[in-house]
């Protein structure tokens, strides 16, 4: 990997606590098993996917919480039992993966520990919960954003634009229901 392009994929990794994905990962998600299965066969590559794997599970509890919380109308569960079955699906793949090429996945937490690391205890309507939501898909929309130029194939890079826009799609939703206006500039997302 040319020294520009791995200190680039670092500084993603790195920044703000965001994750990169690696190709592997991106193209699995994408339904590519045979490109990753064959391109992800370095250590990084399974600390990255373990890194996402580990984002996954705390999005996956983030939505428990609210689910369970009591907080949210009947249509509001509905559509965040909808988000977090997003997640699940992204978790499978990047678990199946890190299997795959031989690495061991990272064991999501407890709930308590997520409870704990969210600050649930600060959730005391739905909008509380609904913006930790927003914050956190913001986050991935970045994420996969941030990851598109490292790909040499345009292929994962459209797949990880799909994702990205699954991403915003799902902050979108949650922002329309915290009555946020839509950014008001262009280029909104990536920084």
């Amino acid at each position: 990997m040319p020294e520009h392009k791995e200190l680039a994929r670092r500084a993603f990794f790195s920044k703000s606590g965001q994750l990169t994905l690696s190709a592997a990962a991106i193209s699995l998600l994408g339904g590519g098993n045979a490109f990753a299965h064959s391109s992800a066969s370095s250590i990084l590559d399974v600390e990255i996917l373990n890194v996402a794997l580990a984002l996954e599970h705390e999005a996956i509890g983030a939505y428990q919480l609210g689910a369970g919380s009591g907080l949210l109308t009947k249509p509001t569960l509905d559509i965040a039992i909808q988000f977090q079955s997003h997640h699940k699906t992204h978790r499978d793949a990047l678990a199946a993966t890190i299997d795959r090429i031989g690495g061991q996945a990272v064991k999501e937490k407890s709930l308590e520990e997520y409870a704990k690391s969210l600050k649930a205890s600060t959730l005391k309507n739905q909008a509380d919960v609904l913006a930790l939501a927003a914050k956190l898909e913001l986050g991935a929309a970045n994420a996969y954003l941030g990851v598109i130029p490292s790909f040499k194939d345009i292929n994962l890079s459209q797949v990880a634009a799909r994702l990205a826009a699954d991403e915003v799609m799902h902050w979108t939703v949650l922002s329309q229901a915290l009555g946020n206006s839509l950014p008001a500039s262009a280029f909104s997302f990536g920084s």
